[in-house]
């Protein structure tokens, strides 16, 4: 049997019956590290004697009689943007190589004390700031489904370990679909919770309101497991909600019955590949089938959302990152004379291309005489689409379109069109800006490259989106695919 293979939950299960050991899960996964990430890219770090040793320590628990109930020895990837104590946390940046980090992350101490295991550190877009993983200052990641496409940003690793059954389970970061369209394209499961549902402390900041920590599985149960296991409120962390975490599980059932879908006119227009296009009305078919009640809806400030998103994001990136000035934190240019020298030299050695667009234009619009005219006009904008989706979601249990308005793309495919770049975010930007809750499921592909379905739902419902996610993925074969590695 090879472990790897197995999906978490089902690990999960087979620990807890004692049909094997918490140290082979561990092992198994790590081999498989070795054999296949050179190809992949995934991992920054792997925290081979540190998994090693915690899942000894469970399995000795087990064999004093202990039932380990939360992730019951199964391990999880974290991207390399979170904190965990004694490991590397670069951001995939140069201006942090070498740092090391003092303290857990909340969602770290969560899966500790849920005895999950922490295998390493995942390669991502330095600073989550990209949406194909071309930005990591160490190395690229490929998709596992054809090596000469990207598997997203900035997620990427964290998707792309999950498919090549590196791990079973990960931990991403969203701040404009970061967590979504990379699970679009590795044809996994990725969850962005309503933000406040999930602690970011101990995750390096980007955007502040808009961040968040998501969830990547094989399939749904996995997606529900792990974000069953880090969700909650956390006093070091004060946009955090003091709304109970439901049991997850509960919402696993195929039953739509009752349950009405809107489909967003404006997400299927211009722009739309035509293949993702037909796959996703596929997909709505399926879900009026199981029983939903299906119909078109508008969702019309939708099409600012982009623009919102680039001066609010790139204003708090200008805000946030301008502590790392090779004084206090991350690299120190050897070149420097003086104070302002070292200032200026070590962020233009430490910080990549794309980076240093968004501070500089977050900066621009943060600038007198332009705070008006962009960055306070982008928080109005920001209030309207939240007020779109408000009004939607009073009348839909959900949303449902496409993640991605095209699957994979070749590696320097955008990379000199911006703009195009940006635009493989069209679908999944605007719910950061509202705050909702998302999840993408597999469902389908075009050209044998992954396609993604997403379910967009109301504020604290994640439980309405597994059931939703769930029903689909019973009714399909999608998620049982397996990538080339």
């Amino acid at each position: 049997m090879k472990l790897h293979k197995l999906k978490a939950h089902e690990l999960k299960s087979m620990i807890k019956n004692k049909e094997i050991k918490v140290e082979e899960v561990s092992k198994e996964f790590l081999n498989r590290i070795h054999k296949t990430d050179e190809k992949i890219g995934a991992y920054l770090y792997k925290a081979e004697e540190e998994a090693i040793n915690c899942a000894k320590t469970l399995d000795e628990k087990i064999a004093k009689g202990e039932i380990l109930e939360g992730l019951g020895g199964v391990p999880v990837a974290i991207k390399d943007n979170i904190s965990v104590k004694g490991m590397q946390n670069t951001c995939a940046s140069k201006i942090l190589q070498g740092y090391t980090s003092p303290y857990d992350a909340t969602v770290i101490k969560k899966i500790r004390g849920n005895n999950g295991i922490i295998l390493g550190k995942l390669n991502m877009d330095e600073f989550a700031m990209g949406s194909s993983n071309e930005n990591s200052a160490f190395k690229k990641v490929v998709n596992p489904w054809n090596k000469d496409y990207v598997p997203g940003g900035s997620s990427g690793a964290s998707a792309a370990a999950v498919a090549a059954f590196e791990t079973p389970l990960s931990l991403g970061t969203e701040t404009g679909g970061s967590v979504r369209q990379p699970a679009s394209f590795c044809s996994v499961v990725g969850l962005k919770p309503t933000y406040g549902r999930i602690s970011r402390y101990g995750v390096v900041a980007f955007g502040s309101t808009l961040d968040q920590v998501g969830t990547i599985g094989r399939d749904v149960e996995d997606c529900a497991l792990l974000t069953q296991n880090i969700a909650g409120i956390d006093n070091k962390d004060f946009t955090t909600v003091n709304i109970p975490v439901q049991d997850y599980t509960k919402s696993l059932t195929k039953d739509l019955k009752g349950r009405k879908i809107g489909i967003p006119v404006e997400y299927f227009g211009e722009g739309l590949d035509d293949g993702v296009r037909k796959t996703i009305d596929e997909a709505i078919k399926v879900l009026r089938d199981s029983g939903a009640e299906v119909k078109e809806c508008s969702l019309p400030l939708s099409e600012y959302a982009l623009a919102t998103y680039y001066i609010i994001s790139s204003a708090e990136a200008s805000s946030n990152l301008a502590r790392f000035d090779g004084i206090k934190f991350g690299h120190r240019s050897k070149e420097a004379k003086d104070a302002i020298d070292i200032y200026f030299k070590s962020r233009s050695e430490g910080f990549g291309r794309e980076v240093k667009r968004r501070i500089m234009l977050g900066t621009y619009v943060l600038s007198a005489g332009y705070y008006d005219a962009y960055y306070k006009k982008a928080l109005k904008a920001r209030n309207l689409i939240k007020q779109d989706f408000d009004r939607v979601l009073k009348e839909f249990d959900a949303v449902v379109c496409p993640t991605s308005p095209t699957t994979a793309f070749k590696f320097g495919e955008k990379t000199k069109d911006v703009l195009s770049m940006y635009l493989s975010d069209i679908y999944t930007v605007p719910v950061n800006i509202a705050g909702n809750p998302a999840i993408s499921v597999p469902c389908g592909f075009v050209n044998n490259l992954p396609v993604g379905l997403q379910f967009i739902g109301n504020y604290f419902r994640e439980d309405t989106l597994f059931n939703l996610a769930y029903s689909y993925e019973a009714s399909t074969e999608w998620h049982k695919q397996s990538s080339l590695f």
